[in-house]
């Protein structure tokens, strides 16, 4: 009879065990006092501040040139030279033919000589008239004739003088058009393609090359319904696919009011803290804007919350949960109601789990 008693007692203690051991475990981690935090999520992608076709205002022929893809250029530096031989020739022939006109108005003007003989003759018919020996008549006539030279010369004056101003302004036309000839970096930058080489004959505004400025901009597009809470001056972290897992701390520094039509995306501008030289135009990335933070009664992993539940573990059973979500970060979750600090829950294979299930427990939290 005792043996019999020991063997049931045995196999009661075996099932037990057995019972025990054939339980899923579940993984758990505690809900936590801690610190939400609301992040909106986005993208980013680095861009070139601007680029520009570099395009020759005057056409002519290449005969030198420094561009060359990949080339750091600073403003002011000299890029290609077109041939200026015609235009330094002309240039000499319009100096030549405006030096000879000013030669030519320094002699002076037989219209005033003829002014100086036409008053000295008026001032002799007055006397004449005054002793009566000429009419008065003819002296109004001889009057007559010297205000018509005057007027003459008045012309001659104001056309000389224009001609002199049109000489003056050619010569600066040319020789700006000259300048032109040679053309130089506009900003710095970087040469990104060459579309002209020394002999080529190009056409004025002719595009001869593609230049990248080194200054770069940081562009995040967040969806239309987490755009709301986005303002200037927000802390961000920016995450670059080209550089791993590494994060870097951002900051909004502008935000367009308008939303990009093919997409519904707001673009909004950050500031990154990272190595210029690495910001690569064409790198893309994943974007996160704190909107906002607060002390929380209650925090649990974010993959622990399937829509509005989670999975409870008390007394080794499971319990779904419905629950009220507050703030929401890239890795955890906000409980405003429905959860307490210190009780745990499921945050992985949620899906073998079901209400009531009996489970073993493994604090994933380390708590």
């Amino acid at each position: 009879m005792k043996k019999f008693l020991f063997i049931a007692a045995a196999l009661v203690v075996l099932g037990v065990a057995l019972s025990l051991y054939l339980r899923p475990t579940a993984q758990v981690s505690a809900a936590v006092k801690d610190r939400a935090v609301n992040l909106v999520p986005g993208s980013v992608i680095v861009r070139a501040e601007y680029q520009m076709e570099l395009k020759s205002e005057i056409g002519g022929r290449v005969i030198k040139s420094e561009l060359d893809p990949g080339l750091k250029v600073r403003q002011g530096d000299f890029l290609v030279q077109l041939d200026t031989g015609d235009l330094e020739l002309e240039i000499e022939r319009i100096e030549s033919d405006y030096a000879a006109r000013k030669k030519s108005l320094e002699i002076g003007s037989s219209t005033r000589l003829d002014l100086v003989t036409a008053r000295e003759n008026i001032a002799h018919l007055e006397r004449m008239v005054e002793s009566g020996n000429y009419p008065v008549a003819e002296l109004e006539k001889q009057r007559r004739g010297l205000k018509a030279i005057e007027q003459k010369l008045a012309l001659e004056e104001v056309g000389n003088e224009h001609e002199l101003a049109t000489f003056e302004n050619t010569l600066k036309a040319k020789r700006r058009e000259l300048e032109k000839m040679t053309i130089v970096a506009p900003f710095d930058g970087v040469v990104a393609e060459v579309r002209a080489r020394p002999g080529d004959l190009i056409g004025g505004g002719a595009p001869i090359a593609i230049l990248i400025s080194t200054t770069r901009t940081v562009e995040g597009r967040i969806s239309e319904e987490n755009f709301a809470g986005v303002r200037e001056g927000q802390d961000a972290q920016v995450r670059f696919l080209g550089y791993g897992e590494q994060q870097y701390r951002a900051k909004v520094t502008k935000i367009l009011p308008t939303a990009d039509p093919a997409t519904q995306r707001y673009i909004v501008y950050l500031e990154v803290q990272i190595e210029p030289e690495k910001l690569v135009p064409g790198l893309t990335g994943e974007l996160t804007i704190v909107v906002g933070e607060r002390d929380a009664e209650a925090i649990i992993p974010r993959r622990a919350l399937f829509g509005n539940n989670v999975l409870v573990v008390e007394n080794g059973r499971v319990r779904l949960r419905t629950v009220e979500v507050g703030y929401v970060s890239l890795t955890s979750v906000e409980i405003l109601k429905g959860l307490k600090a210190g009780e745990q829950v499921i945050v992985d294979d949620l899906d073998r789990f079901r209400d009531g299930d009996r489970v073993r427990v493994d604090d994933a939290s380390g708590r």
